[in-house]
């Protein structure tokens, strides 16, 4: 199947080209890089390494979903910008996909850090995808695209988008687990650290599952580079704490 592979960026100088590298390496037939408005140089820097650049609003939903829409592929794979697919990503996509019955699914995650606790973690992001069919956007997801156009996109919510449409999508096919591993940046639990890190994003998606609001929920959980030295929120005006701006750090429970 031809796969187009959609990278989300706001203020990613730093990761981009990486990511878009693994995209091209693991055999996309196309790299579309939707910037929500970056003042670094990220969508610049993209377009100089082969990525074709789309520009939206911020807000993480809304660029995935402009991403589908330009999209060519049979098959889309969502990729966060601090994130790198390995190699064997496209072989495994290839033949999971002659499986009609597979529709979506995700993959096994490397985070990119050294300890136990990493792969504790690493190892509870796999089976809440085996056990709760629930895999989140840093697990590199990827679907048909006439299933997700089936399932009608990404809900334009301020935070756990990727949730919301496993959620959706699980209620109609179960996910696969892919081996992967898709390469996650450990920059979160560095900053705030893994067991505070942790905890706070086990409390958000329990919020979310008690029927709390999401706007409510997105307060406490602002995007990589709107953190203060702790991974905690800044004081924001208006115009960041808005539903526009939804473009937040990848939930990690």
């Amino acid at each position: 199947m031809r796969l187009s592979v959609i990278i989300p960026t706001i203020n990613e100088r730093a990761n981009i080209v990486s990511a878009i590298d693994s995209a091209w390496g693991a055999g996309a037939a196309e790299v579309i890089v939707v910037d929500g408005g970056s003042s670094d140089g990220t969508a610049e820097l993209a377009q100089a390494n082969r990525g074709c650049v789309v520009r939206t609003q911020p807000g993480r939903a809304v660029q995935m979903n402009e991403g589908a829409r330009r999209a060519q592929g049979d098959l889309l794979l969502f990729l966060h910008a601090d994130c790198r697919l390995t190699e064997g990503v496209g072989v495994q996509l290839a033949a999971a996909t002659e499986n009609p019955a597979v529709a979506w699914g995700a993959f096994w995650q490397r985070i990119d850090a050294a300890g136990a606790a990493y792969r504790f973690l690493e190892l509870g992001n796999a089976l809440r995808v085996r056990w709760r069919g629930m895999p989140l956007g840093d697990q590199a997801v990827f679907v048909r695209r006439d299933y997700f156009r089936r399932l009608g996109k990404f809900s334009l919510v301020p935070l756990l988008e990727d949730a919301d449409f496993a959620a959706r999508a699980r209620g109609v096919s179960p996910p696969a687990l892919l081996p992967g591993p898709v390469i996650v940046s450990a920059r979160r639990w560095k900053e705030a650290g893994i067991i505070r890190q942790t905890l706070r994003n086990w409390r958000i998606l329990y919020g979310w599952r008690r029927g709390r609001s999401i706007d409510d929920l997105a307060r406490s959980y602002r995007r990589h580079d709107q953190c203060d030295a702790s991974g905690g929120a800044r004081e924001m005006d208006s115009t960041v704490t808005g539903h526009r701006d939804s473009d937040r750090g990848p939930l990690r429970p």
